[in-house]
């Protein structure tokens, strides 16, 4: 499938971590639990060696790395544990382990060198080589290394059981460099692998493509990937809110404004998002009720957004008594800073003067609404002043939407209806 407007990068820069070494000696207890639990494993294989007969050495040695890390000297320890696995391959699992928790604590280089040396090891069968580079990928991912860590993954990808794994860390990278071509290729793989639907992010991944060539106004190429995002995700708002951006670079209005409505049908959550472009349409547009659709919207879900485009069209076509009212009904039902922030300023208008005191409150008003979050993630809480596609803290898409007021009290509660014309 030809992917137009493609526009991959790559690069890779290394970031070193050098965290200090000053951990407490329980610390390092708890977190040496894995290689204590693969060491276990180890002794179980081997029995209990006497200490007179030759096995005794890989226990010595194994104590003695042990010291080492618990006397601060990781570069000893690792000394010592690689000189292990040159004795004895079946002790691969401790090497994982440490390395992983080398780099867990930051010490990518370290877990890098260790990781290294059991790839290079002539004696490792299929899986455990695999484990080994999957290993070493996630210490380049770290290390910011993303084309060595690709390369890695690429191999992977072809050995089980870890080429899903392995699928799963390319996506991760690919996501990273922004290489959307990429991520929806692995994606498309990744599904027909594991069965397990990956609706979402492959929509996304068209949307983003999509987005590239509206940028290079290449509208067809755009439209086509957002063809294929509705097909394998009808409910892709995004998609529809990307149609109807090119619907109005073609000039049609009366199809942005189908397109708009639609978004307010698959989710009610993203019309603040979509309010300027159907604001756009319905300029475009002759004979079209402008306060009667954001009516119709602001009933679907209120939002601040909506409340304020619905009160430049109530003084427009009503003047400010009515707005004023509309805001104060507004108010009983939604605890909403930005409406009193609108209704303090078109008082201090219709006067016609800004008093001290309805001036200070006015600013303190706006200082606080300023401090509050426009969007929240369903999935992590992360909160954002501008919408993510892709939430940035725990990576899942179309998760990051506009926040809402909060209710009043129930008792209070009241439906704003349109004031009287």
């Amino acid at each position: 499938m030809s992917r137009p407007c493609e526009t991959p990068g790559r690069h890779g820069g290394a970031h070193r971590v050098t965290p200090s070494w000053g951990l407490a000696v329980t610390e390092w207890l708890f977190l040496l639990l894995p290689v204590a639990a693969a060491s276990g494993w180890w002794a179980a294989r081997h029995g209990a060696p006497q200490r007179s007969v030759p096995g005794a050495v890989p226990d010595a040695a194994f104590l003695r790395g042990l010291s080492y890390l618990l006397d601060q000297r990781p570069d000893k320890a690792i000394d010592v544990f690689l000189r292990m696995a040159e004795v004895d391959g079946e002790t691969v699992e401790i090497h994982l382990a440490l390395g992983s928790l080398f780099r867990r604590r930051g010490e990518v280089e370290r877990a890098i060198r260790i990781h290294q040396n059991l790839v290079a090891r002539p004696g490792l069968d299929r899986e455990q080589r695999g484990f080994a580079l999957y290993e070493l990928a996630q210490d380049y991912m770290r290390a910011g290394l993303f084309d060595r860590a690709e390369s890695l993954l690429q191999e992977l990808a072809e050995i089980e059981p870890q080429g899903r794994r392995a699928l799963k860390a390319l996506i991760e990278i690919y996501q990273q460099e922004k290489d959307w071509a990429h991520a929806l290729s692995v994606a498309e793989r990744l599904e027909q692998l594991t069965g397990r639907p990956m609706a979402v992010p492959i929509a996304q991944y068209h949307c983003e493509l999509a987005e590239e060539c509206i940028k290079a106004r290449a509208q067809e190429p755009a439209s086509a990937h957002l063809r294929a995002a509705q097909a394998v995700h009808p409910q892709c708002v995004r998609a529809t809110m990307l149609q109807a951006r090119i619907e109005m670079q073609r000039g049609d209005a009366q199809s942005a404004l189908t397109l708009c409505r639609r978004v307010a049908e698959q989710g009610p959550q993203y019309i603040p998002d979509v309010l300027p472009q159907l604001l756009e349409a319905l300029t475009h547009l002759d004979g079209v009720d402008v306060q009667a659709e954001l009516w119709r919207l602001y009933r679907a879900q209120p939002s601040p957004a909506l409340m304020s485009a619905l009160t430049d069209a109530i003084v427009r076509d009503q003047g400010m008594a009515a707005a004023l009212e509309f805001l104060s009904q507004h108010l009983r039902e939604h605890a909403d800073l930005a409406a009193l922030e609108r209704l303090l300023e078109l008082q201090s208008a219709g006067d016609g003067r800004d008093g001290t005191h309805q001036g200070t409150v006015l600013r303190v008003v706006a200082r606080l609404r300023a401090r509050q979050p426009a969007y929240q993630c369903d999935q992590c809480g992360f909160v954002a002043r501008r919408l993510h596609w892709q939430c940035p803290s725990c990576k899942s898409w179309g998760t990051i939407k506009a926040t809402r007021p909060g209710p009043m009290d129930p008792a209070l509660d009241s439906t704003p209806t349109p004031p009287a014309t």
